[in-house]
């Protein structure tokens, strides 16, 4: 048995390795399929906001595709490509071979901010088109992210049939809640990342965390800012900060929205989600941006007691994009976009933590040498 120089200074200590161990890595599908590119794809691609975060983490980006126009055009600004359009008319032999699949696959049909119609949205059945790709071309490793009510959507009923369905096809499946506040940016913003690997589980704790961060940091200097008259709004007493989210809710502007079913005293409170009249410290943390707010009416209190709103910068800011990230759509376009992104660094966290499990110097050289070993023998 013969070891080439160049792996026999790799620091690995092969004999702990059994020959059925080599043997079975040799015709294994394995994660570790190309020894000097780890590439990957990025289905439902939006803006880019997984793009940014695995590319970030050294990943290489082989093929996107999204069914959004606006956010085809952003996309391509920023990156130089075109996505393809509806996955539901790619055939997956036109897909390059990659090592990860990505997919934020559409959130709306289990988002609480949605109608939760789930696999009778049409949307939702766009998980299986998912499953065909990955069937066709068997990816050792798959990344998925979509939004924490995917958890409790018809009783749990609907994150069982999807990770049913990757282990039909073949993988070792975890998941786990995570928050953008413990990625670097002031923002509530809980989401489920499911990975799915061939051959050995992901292990979620660890993923690098940060310390945590509040608002002010992080809002714009300078700019032109659309604050409120003080009489239109109003200041509550004793606010509290909630220690789990980091929010201080402050106050509310002195307008109601909905009337029907609303309790005496609360009228100018709107629906979880739906909040353009609710206004949050800026000692404390920020809600989570949603898709649905196109005009961009999150309030924040200033350690002056001014209230303004939220800059598009800024909600493009406490979601990690970074300042050069272009965005030739509409302001209405892009509070949309950014309310259906991702948070950067969290995505970025995750697929360093993907790299160091399964890509690893020491897990390529141990690879490379069952691939010398194996053509020896």
């Amino acid at each position: 048995m013969r070891v080439s120089s160049a792996t026999s200074n790799a620091k690995i200590n092969m004999y702990q390795y059994s020959l059925s161990d080599i043997l079975g890595e040799l015709t294994s599908n394995a994660p570790f399929r190309r020894l000097n590119s780890f590439r990957f794809i990025d289905l439902f691609c939006g803006i880019g906001g997984i793009r940014l975060g695995m590319e970030r983490a050294g990943f290489d980006c082989v093929f996107s595709c999204d069914i959004n126009d606006e956010c085809k055009k952003t996309y391509h600004a920023n990156f130089g490509e075109m996505p393809h359009g509806d996955i539901a008319e790619i055939p997956a032999s036109i897909i390059p071979d990659f090592d990860i699949l990505c997919a934020g696959f559409p959130c709306q049909p289990f988002s609480i901010s949605g109608k939760q119609k789930g696999f009778d949205d049409k949307r939702g059945i766009l998980f299986f088109e998912i499953c065909r790709i990955i069937e066709e071309k068997q990816p050792p490793i798959v990344f998925l992210e979509n939004v924490k009510h995917l958890i409790h959507h018809d009783g749990g009923r609907t994150l069982k049939i999807i990770l049913e369905q990757l282990r039909d096809l073949g993988y070792e499946v975890g998941w786990r809640l995570l928050n953008a506040l413990d990625y670097g940016v002031p923002q509530n913003r809980e989401r489920i990342i499911i990975i799915a690997s061939k051959n050995k589980s992901f292990n979620f704790d660890r993923i690098p965390t940060t310390n945590r961060h509040t608002l002010l940091n992080f809002l714009d200097t300078h700019g032109d800012f659309e604050f409120l008259e003080e009489n239109e709004y109003t200041l509550i007493d004793n606010p509290k900060t909630q220690k789990q989210s980091g929010l201080c809710f402050i106050g509310y502007r002195n307008k109601s929205i909905r009337k029907v079913g609303v309790r005496p005293g609360t009228e100018h409170l709107s629906r979880v989600h739906k909040q353009p009249n609710r206004i949050y410290c800026t000692s404390g943390t920020h809600p989570t941006l949603p898709s649905q707010e196109t005009s961009g009416r999150f309030w924040i209190l200033l350690p002056d007691n001014r209230v303004r709103k939220l800059t598009i910068n800024e909600c493009f800011r406490i979601m990690g994009f970074p300042s050069d990230f272009v965005r030739p759509s509409s302001i209405g376009e892009q509070y949309k976009q950014i309310g259906n992104s991702v948070c950067v660094p969290m995505i970025e966290a995750v697929a360093n933590a993907l790299k160091k499990q399964y890509f690893e110097l020491e897990e390529r050289n141990t690879y490379d040498t069952y691939r010398v070993v194996g053509q020896s023998l």
